[in-house]
């Protein structure tokens, strides 16, 4: 028990509480209420305890002295350390709450490892290479309330989506719809892996960022899921697999620097799908297929958002890097220049699907919305490239030379 009166340090009796039986948790706790250099008086009867006593705080680093009190007993003074024992000399890990002003380390140290934000780490922890561990390289202020909103609009597909709904289309427009599905597949890898390859690389400091990226991972699995349902829905298998859109595909993966892959697979690769998968909400020519799309397009909404927001995060305080984004598309487009783009299967699926049947009005009809999707895919990328503080007429050149294959 502890008691303290007006004229004295607070007192702590264990009693006959050995050291090897727990009474270090008393005088601990005890020392935990006062503040640094504050003292306490400690006494008590078991068998040593007082060479315990003397052991604890010497490992703990708590100055201690000794005392006889009225009553002819054995009484320590011990003053607390401001820090002490193992923790002596941990390092503070910013705060757990982000919107504490020093929260958000400008960089995590190695050190810190996989300890959660604002623990003390003790001094002597192994270091951990996470490549990615400035807030200035990755950082974006609201990726935790992104994060939110991913958790809140998650979907179950078997709930979601009624595969049960009855429907028939002629043979070519279910074999387009195939197409398209095995090209979205193919797509939908990238936009997977690449979030994923860069999370193992984010130091764990940066947790909100960390989840919103895992949750898109998450997305992107669920996306590859339902297309690859659809596509076996009337069962059937994935149809073609172009080496043009593979190389496409590929520039994103080799891409290292963390900004310049959210750029191009963000902004403008799944900025551009958001504009497809809204067209086939719209147009698509079964229902099942206007549900997948419509879902997904959510998603990728915030896979947008998310890009973006980092984007414009970094360019505050570096806008050296709107040079750099502008020549990755270029570089991109210059790498990719003697490949065939979308294949002309995929291009031809789009028609049929707009189209919804093999007749010349309707082919009409659906080369017509393919070619306003094309301008409109043009018109977004454009939007974000002036959002992102690009010159009029640059962005628009940019938004024209984006990757025939879309993403």
């Amino acid at each position: 028990m502890t008691r303290k009166d007006a004229s004295s340090s607070p007192l702590i009796d264990i009693e006959s509480l050995g050291f090897d039986a727990g009474a270090h948790l008393l005088v601990r706790h005890a020392l935990d209420a006062l503040a640094p250099g504050e003292q306490m008086r400690v006494v008590g009867c078991a068998p040593g305890w007082d060479v315990m006593l003397g052991h604890w705080c010497r490992a703990q680093g708590h100055p201690l002295q000794w005392h006889t009190d009225d009553d002819g007993r054995r009484l320590a003074m011990v003053c607390r350390d401001s820090r002490y024992g193992r923790w002596r000399d941990a390092q503070q890990t910013g705060r757990s709450d982000p919107r504490a002003a020093d929260a958000i380390a400008p960089r995590a140290l190695s050190t810190w490892g996989l300890a959660a934000r604002g623990a003390q780490v003790e001094a002597g922890s192994p270091a951990f290479a996470f490549r990615l561990d400035s807030k200035q390289e990755v950082w974006t202020d609201n990726a935790g309330d992104l994060y939110a909103q991913a958790v809140a609009a998650q979907w179950n597909a078997d709930e979601a989506i009624d595969w049960s709904v009855e429907f028939e289309l002629p043979e070519p427009v279910e074999a387009a719809v195939v197409q398209i599905m095995t090209y979205m597949v193919e797509n939908e890898n990238a936009a997977l892996v690449v979030p994923a390859r860069f999370l193992g690389q984010l130091h764990p400091h940066y947790r909100e960022l960390q989840a919103a990226l895992a949750i898109q991972v998450a997305d992107e699995a669920r996306h590859i899921d339902v297309f690859t349902r659809r596509i076996r829905h009337k069962h059937r298998e994935p149809a073609l697999s172009t080496a043009g859109g593979q190389a496409s595909l590929k520039t994103l993966l080799d891409e290292s620097d963390f900004s310049v892959a959210s750029f191009l697979l963000s902004v403008m690769g799944e900025g551009t799908f958001v504009t497809l998968l809204q067209f086939l909400q719209a147009h698509g020519p079964d229902p099942l297929t206007r549900q997948i799309a419509r879902l997904a397009a959510r998603d990728e909404a915030r896979h947008v958002a998310l890009g973006m927001s980092h984007l414009l995060y970094r360019l505050r305080s570096e806008p050296d890097l709107r040079v750099r984004l502008g020549r990755a598309i270029e570089q991109r487009h210059g790498a990719l220049e003697g490949t065939g783009g979308l294949n002309e299967e995929v291009f031809d699926a789009l028609i049929l699907v707009a189209a919804g049947e093999l007749t010349p009005s309707a082919v009409a009809r659906g080369y017509a919305l393919v070619q306003e999707l094309m301008r409109d895919m043009a018109d977004g990328r454009y939007t974000r490239l002036v959002r992102l503080g690009f010159e009029h007429a640059h962005a628009r050149g940019l938004a024209l030379m984006h990757t025939r294959n879309f993403m």
